[in-house]
């Protein structure tokens, strides 16, 4: 017995078929302004961390440049300004250590791409100041992730941000140094 053309009905989904078609959600809405703020959190440091190398990249690496200090900073902030665009707890704590570990490897992908040499042995300036920079702001981000993660009931998405930004920076702030030591 063979099969004949398909039946009408078979070509058409189920759920025309009954009458309930849902058009698809789109996952990333970029009309949205909070869309924009996770977006400018996470990409924070490493664009201060290109501007700085495009003006003025370190020379050495013996010390902490105010460039390191800058882009540990907006790393910091910027990945506690990202979780604090979410809602609910394990939503903010991740939010906030997800944007800071994409931004940190952005920064390092930008430190090693304005290396302008190569060296055998040890890191260009560029990189080891972008790498020292990086796990600054992560380790920044992390008492900030905490902190979104407390302050996530609270109904001011500014209030939630300036708490998590706070002890993010500060701790990204206390991390840069010890980093360099000789």
């Amino acid at each position: 017995m063979t099969e004949g053309p398909p039946a009408e009905d078979d070509l058409v989904p189920v759920s025309v078929r009954l009458g309930t078609v849902v058009p698809p959600e789109d996952p990333e809405d970029w009309t949205r302004p909070l869309t924009w703020v996770v977006a400018a959190g996470i990409v924070a440091g490493a664009g201060v961390a290109a501007a700085w190398y495009a003006f003025a990249a370190p020379g050495s690496t013996a010390a902490p440049a105010a460039g390191t200090w800058a882009t540990a900073l907006a790393l910091g902030v910027g990945a506690a300004a990202a979780g604090a665009t979410q809602i609910g707890r394990a939503r903010a704590f991740a939010g906030t250590l997800a944007a800071a570990l994409l931004g940190g490897l952005l920064v390092v992908l930008v430190g090693a791409a304005s290396a302008g040499e190569r060296q055998l042995g040890a890191a260009t300036p560029t990189l080891a100041h972008a790498f020292a920079a990086a796990a600054a702001g992560v380790g920044g981000a992390l008492p900030a992730a905490m902190a979104n993660g407390l302050v996530a009931g609270w109904d001011s998405r500014l209030s939630r941000f300036l708490a998590a930004a706070t002890i993010g920076g500060a701790t990204a702030a206390l991390i840069v140094p010890r980093l360099f030591l000789p």
